[in-house]
């Protein structure tokens, strides 16, 4: 066998981005094919219904449930207003009066004389999603959304925390063998990408969110220090929801790990320009992989959606990174592809490769552990 096939990491100077920008569930495209768009210009709108929230309003009136209709002073169907009045008793001779008020601004879905329980709906929820990058709309996903596509610098992590983003990128080291410290980084950052280089450790990430930097792409980062960033512990395999106050990219692995020369050079070619960056991580079925994205803003030709190449596979020489322990984010070569099974520490006979690390080891992993890096 003279190459093998593995999920890929890309770092490329130049390459096509494409983005599928779907809402969470249908509504308004605002866009149409061929049209120019920028990162934070909307594409597509819809609305999430609001939280339902029951409330026995029978017994805060002290009624009877099927008398409930006699007091409401709202039907099912009216507006209402938090803190407005819904229901009200006459009292004795105008006195000891008994009322409800609404507890949310919105509707009044239902009002049972079963429970005597009335069912306030909040107003819905306003969705909008944006272009994410610089493009052009390529194809357009009927009331679900669109297509952008773009050609960019791309750069692909290994884990990430954090959402969307789209901010101007900053060099805060000299080097990719220097770590990004806390007094590397002042209100000079804020809402800037920080691009460190070898480690960023706990403090300079705190750092970063305490003078709102919008986020920060390292090397290294120590998995340990996630719980404590966070307040709680996640796991490698799916992420992108955190609220951390900013956006995390490590471009290489946990611990302290020097940034690849090039992706570092890479970066800081861009600096100054306008970056769309995004934390999700998933390295399960349906990888999908942190990125830095810098597009170049040029119209494209053709308004059809681009087709990547078939995967050429990995063959002796090429550059992989480990995705599992004990050689996760570690970079090396393929030095070998044996063909027959291998038995691993838990007994498993599975298909190997030989890779030589950076610090000369040569180690054989499951090739399922591995993914390739495109440059």
């Amino acid at each position: 066998m003279g190459a093998i096939f593995t999920p890929g990491l890309k770092v490329a100077a130049r390459t096509v981005v494409v983005k599928d920008r779907r809402l969470p569930l249908k509504g308004e495209v605002a866009v149409t094919v061929g049209q120019q768009v920028g990162a934070d210009d909307i594409v597509a709108r819809t609305e999430l219904p609001g939280k339902i929230y029951p409330v026995n309003v029978a017994n805060r009136l002290g009624v009877g449930a099927p008398r409930l209709g006699e007091f409401m002073l709202k039907k099912v169907g009216d507006q209402i207003e938090k803190g407005e009045i819904i229901a009200r008793t006459n009292g004795f001779f105008g006195l000891f009066k008994s009322e409800v008020e609404a507890i949310v601004s919105g509707t009044i879905e239902s009002i049972s004389t079963i429970t005597g329980q009335v069912i306030f709906q909040a107003h819905p929820v306003p969705v909008e999603i944006d272009a994410y990058i610089d493009g052009t709309v390529v194809e357009v996903l009927k009331d679900e959304g669109c297509v952008v596509q773009a050609s960019a610098c791309l750069v692909q992590g290994i884990f990430g925390l954090g959402g969307e983003v789209k901010a101007e990128l900053v060099i805060g080291v000299g080097a990719s063998t220097e770590p990004l410290s806390a007094d590397r980084i002042g209100p000079q950052h804020k809402g800037k990408i920080i691009v460190g280089g070898a480690y960023t450790d706990l403090a300079a990430i705190q750092k970063a969110v305490e003078v709102g930097a919008a986020g920060v792409v390292t090397g290294g980062f120590d998995y340990d220090d996630i719980g404590s960033l966070l307040g709680y512990q996640v796991g490698v395999a799916i992420t992108g929801g955190e609220d951390l106050g900013l956006t995390l990219l490590v471009t290489e692995g946990f611990g302290s790990i020097q940034m690849a020369p090039a992706t570092f050079a890479l970066l800081k070619s861009h600096e100054g320009r306008q970056a769309s960056i995004n934390g999700a991580t998933q390295i399960r079925a349906g990888v999908i992989r942190p990125e830095v994205v810098v597009t170049f803003g040029e119209q494209q030709h053709s308004n059809e959606r681009w087709q990547p190449p078939e995967p050429e596979g990995i063959a002796i020489g090429d550059t992989v990174r480990g995705i599992r322990n004990p050689y996760f984010g570690h970079i090396g070569t393929v030095a070998g592809l044996p063909v027959e099974l291998f038995a691993m520490e838990s007994e498993t006979r599975v298909r190997v490769l030989e890779v030589r690390f950076e610090s000369g080891e040569v180690a054989r992993l499951p090739r399922a552990n591995v993914e390739s890096i495109d440059g």
